[in-house]
């Protein structure tokens, strides 16, 4: 399986989706469970990592550094850039935060 990364042309919207192998071909995912799987496979090398004893900061820069790289190469600075431009607003609205069960 390949994990592929979608950048629209305005740089406004990602979407995550997973290419699967032709041998063994499985049933077709909606475009959500493909980020589930997705989002699975990433914290799995994620904690894998951390077992290694990479800092969690580090891994955090590595992957938007690798994440931002590999959009500029596919759809050049600008689109990179209004995709950036949008993240502050969706940080501040909690799209990326994730509630802890308080205990």
């Amino acid at each position: 399986m390949e994990l592929v990364f979608t950048l629209d042309a305005a740089g406004d919207a990602i979407t995550m989706t997973i290419a699967q192998d032709s041998i063994g071909a499985r049933e077709s995912m909606s475009d959500r469970e493909q980020k589930f799987v997705a989002l699975g496979y990433l914290q799995e090398a994620w904690a894998e990592a951390r077992l290694e004893g990479v800092d969690g900061d580090c891994l955090a820069q590595a992957c938007l550094f690798a994440a931002l790289t590999e959009f500029v190469t596919t759809y050049g600075e600008e689109a990179t850039a209004n995709l950036a431009n949008g993240l502050s607003d969706r940080i501040r609205n909690g799209e990326f935060s994730i509630e802890r069960a308080r205990q």
